[in-house]
């Protein structure tokens, strides 16, 4: 077992998928990836999403997982070609001990049940290293494509108070909390 605060291996295999973290070579997929206008919408990622952005959100995934606050892996089958992105967040400051996912693929990449099994790798990866861990997916109630998700993932909305969370020069994302239920994925 892991401490509360651990981050997720750079690796992490399953279920047809190899999540790693993302490096210099990701630079021109992640723009194909995330300048796209649901990014936009539903995340905090810059918009337009360029290049620029893209060594930007590099670096800062490399400070996050080196700082023990976010691990950013790449979705993909074959371990090279990034379809998407899932994030592990822990958040100890919640009154039960709680790791947030999140996740995002690349609109191309669609309808091959990548989110799914990325959010279920990284739940089940989640009770394994943290055993007395709630697992959340935090959603935009407009957002019906994530709902479908969440539902096929194991996961069941709960009727905790909305989060808002912020995103630089746009309008604040309202979030409902959905919750893993053990057993359910």
């Amino acid at each position: 077992m892991t401490s509360p605060n651990e981050l997720p291996p750079p690796l992490v295999v399953g279920l047809g998928l190899r999540l790693r973290p993302w490096d210099e070579a990701d630079l021109d997929a992640m723009v194909g990836l995330f300048d796209h206008p649901d990014f936009a919408l539903w995340t905090p990622l810059a918009s337009p999403f360029d290049l620029d952005a893209a060594r930007k959100y590099l670096d800062r995934s490399r400070e996050n997982r080196e700082s023990g606050r976010v691990v950013q892996l790449a979705v993909t089958t074959e371990g090279r070609t990034p379809l998407g992105e899932v994030l592990f967040i822990p958040r100890l400051d919640e009154p039960t001990p709680t790791v947030e996912l999140a996740y995002g693929i690349g609109p191309q990449h669609r309808g091959q049940g990548l989110a799914n099994r990325a959010v279920r790798l990284m739940t089940g990866h989640a009770y394994d290293t943290h055993p007395s861990t709630r697992v959340v997916l935090r959603i935009a109630p407009e957002n019906a494509a994530s709902e479908g998700v969440a539902k096929s993932a194991g996961f069941h909305l709960t009727g905790e108070e909305p989060v808002t969370r912020e995103r630089p020069g746009r309008t604040p994302v309202v979030l409902r909390t959905w919750a893993h239920r053990p057993g359910n994925s």
